[in-house]
């Protein structure tokens, strides 16, 4: 390790060698890939700008939250969920669980590693990575260099904050659904919820448990299914039709099954889009929502829909109907994106979006030693299907270049040492 400090105590310069991939993100992607390479033998570093493991999860999340999905389809490779654990595991369950996946692995990221710039140096084939640490008193600029790099801050790094006439002027508390935790501070009060997906759903069905007033924006069509039917997993249960019929039919089956169970939601407010539920989410990422009880809230008038947004005015809200309604809070359930843009220096893998440019499941290897995991719109059980790809392929590349340096070191008579 090469290391350069300032005349100043409270700042230092070093540059580190990492003896295999650098991976940047230890959330649930992170930790799958890590996992993977420690079965392989394959050192690795882990970068995370947070102070703890799934930060998404412990810092910016409600309290009520479970698991969408059932558990076999949210496991990490290698280490299954508890027996006890309950079909949909709460936040506090995952999180523990994750919490003993990396302790069972022996993952330890760096903690308060905020990665600035990733950038491929063409003239010695190595990926540099440049951190900024402000841990405690010190700030810490950090160059990590290695022959790989994995990408693995997901799809949720950073919340979206959208742009809406007013909303900067507007006089009541105005919050992301990253910072809602519980509906215990809203009681009698007049929310607007804004978006309608998973997370809005889910807060207006919380807000409505604390006797709050919950008023939710729908700007566009939405595919709405129940959890579950006839006590199997919706979405266990597209999985099996799937390997038997074709898409289309599925389709056809999930949208009969959510009029026999919801019945007809476009007298609420709620249309579906003209493409079935799972072609919309091949096509463009957008997951439908599996409704946990918000629907019955609305059919009976405690959740109030709403159309898109004119303005915020400073008390109240003006819709596009020209209907003004009287707000004290607003929630933003308006979602999150890939941070990717800002900091990898690279133009042919990711797109401007921060996504890979190839479709899964080709989207987890690019050029010169770089990977992605946690890009397939696809929930965990797609970053595991990545992350198991990616640690295959490192393990075979790492294995045969780690011989050669080995082979070259003996006959020169050199040792070669490394950081990790």
């Amino acid at each position: 390790m090469f290391h350069v400090s300032e005349n100043d105590d409270l700042f230092s310069r070093r540059c580190v060698w990492v003896n295999g991939p650098v991976i940047v993100g230890a959330g649930p992607s992170g930790l799958a890939v890590g996992a993977c390479l420690k079965e392989e033998g394959v050192p690795f570093v882990v970068l995370e700008r947070a102070d703890c493991i799934a930060s998404l999860w412990q810092k910016r999340t409600y309290d009520r939250l479970k698991l969408h999905l059932p558990k076999q389809f949210c496991q990490l490779p290698k280490m299954p969920f508890p027996e006890e654990y309950p079909e949909y595991p709460t936040k506090k369950q995952f999180i523990s669980y994750l919490e003993n996946y990396a302790n069972h692995f022996d993952i330890k990221p760096r903690f308060n590693e905020c990665v600035q710039s990733a950038k491929y140096d063409e003239t010695c084939g190595l990926w540099r990575v440049k951190t900024v640490s402000t841990s405690g008193t010190t700030r810490a600029e950090v160059e990590y260099i290695g022959r790989w790099l994995v990408v693995a801050t997901g799809e949720n790094a950073e919340r979206v904050m959208p742009e809406i006439e007013g909303l900067a002027e507007f006089k009541g508390h105005i919050t992301h659904a990253c910072e809602y935790k519980s509906g215990e501070d809203y009681q009698g009060k007049r929310v607007l919820v804004v978006g309608c997906g998973n997370s809005g759903m889910e807060v207006c069905l919380d807000l409505c448990n604390h006797n709050a007033l919950p008023s939710m924006v729908v700007r566009s069509s939405v595919h709405v299914l129940p959890r579950e039917f006839l006590g199997k997993s919706t979405f266990e249960l597209a999985m099996t039709l799937m390997r038997w019929l074709p898409l289309w039919l599925v389709d056809i089956f999930m949208l009969l099954m959510a009029w026999l169970v919801l019945g007809n939601m476009e007298k609420y407010g709620i249309k579906r889009p003209a493409m079935g539920p799972l072609a919309l989410k091949n096509m463009a990422g957008k997951t439908p929502v599996l409704d946990i009880g918000a629907l019955q809230k609305i059919k009976s008038g405690d959740i109030k829909v709403v159309p898109g947004i004119e303005r915020f005015l400073n008390h109240s809200v003006e819709l596009i109907n020209g209907e003004i309604i009287d707000v004290d809070a607003v929630v933003l359930a308006t979602g999150y994106r890939s941070n990717v843009p800002s900091w990898l220096k690279e133009n042919d893998f990711f797109s401007n979006n921060g996504y890979p440019k190839a479709q899964f499941p080709q989207g987890w290897k690019g050029q010169s030693g770089l990977y992605a995991v946690g890009f397939t719109k696809r929930g965990l059980s797609g970053a595991s299907a990545d992350a198991t790809r990616i640690s295959q392929d490192l393990s075979r590349v790492w294995k045969e270049e780690t011989k050669q340096v080995q082979q070259k070191t003996k006959a020169s008579h050199r040792r070669c040492i490394s950081q990790f």
